[in-house]
């Protein structure tokens, strides 16, 4: 496969240098204006600083949380990073380990609050502090389908690693778990979309419509 920078067909992302004059703006980035914006933002935030735009986003963050176990460097802790930034959620908690595998979230952390917790317990103590419920989401004897959970408005969606899923250490502290019920022969959903599908339904239940803010 040839190189997208040579493919006259291949679609352009983002936009070019800025015409002069440059808005008189101070939450726009001079380098960006200059020589143009080719990240992967909303068109509002084309050429902002990145400062701008996360408190922007920080004035209007979602209370929903997510957590995710990093013992084995899954690959879907990325992707599922990103999705928490598409549903601008306030924190994203990584338990374990304090690299984690940055190559799916496409630079989308920079975006958001994360946290690292070396121990389960310091992170259900931060969670309890908040006033916020951790609800942990796996396909164990026990959940409840998730169409048919209530979650919290105030709630932490924790995730397992791919394959192991939650341990026993964070099921114990979790106040419920919700499965994602499932029509075909595979014991499990990929990890990345499980927490798409879960942070979807508490976006239905309680994130604000963004063409009618309130």
């Amino acid at each position: 496969m040839g190189d997208r920078r040579d493919d006259p067909t291949a679609p352009a992302v983002g936009v070019g240098p800025h015409p002069q004059p440059w808005p008189d703006d101070p939450r726009l980035d001079p380098e960006l204006l200059a020589a143009g914006d080719r990240r992967n933002v909303i068109d509002q935030y084309r050429y902002w600083r990145l400062d701008a735009i996360v408190a922007d986003l920080d004035t209007r963050r979602n209370p929903l949380q997510v957590a995710i176990q990093n013992w084995e460097h899954d690959f879907n802790i990325g992707s599922i990073v990103r999705t928490a930034n598409a549903f601008n959620v306030s924190t994203v908690h990584i338990l374990g380990r304090r690299r984690w595998n940055r190559r799916g979230a496409m630079v989308t952390d920079r975006y958001l609050h994360v946290r690292h917790h070396d121990e389960v317990a310091g992170f259900l103590n931060a969670l309890a502090q908040d006033g916020v419920v951790p609800v942990g989401v796996d396909n164990l004897p026990g959940s409840v389908p998730l169409e048919r959970a209530e979650l919290p408005q105030r709630c932490c969606l924790v995730f397992g690693s791919e394959g192991p899923g939650l341990t026993d250490e964070v099921v114990a502290g979790c106040a419920s778990l919700v499965s994602i019920t499932q029509h075909g022969s595979t014991r499990s959903l990929n990890a990345g979309a499980a927490a798409a599908i879960a942070m979807y339904h508490w976006a239905l239940r309680w994130a604000p419509d963004p063409q009618n803010p309130p």
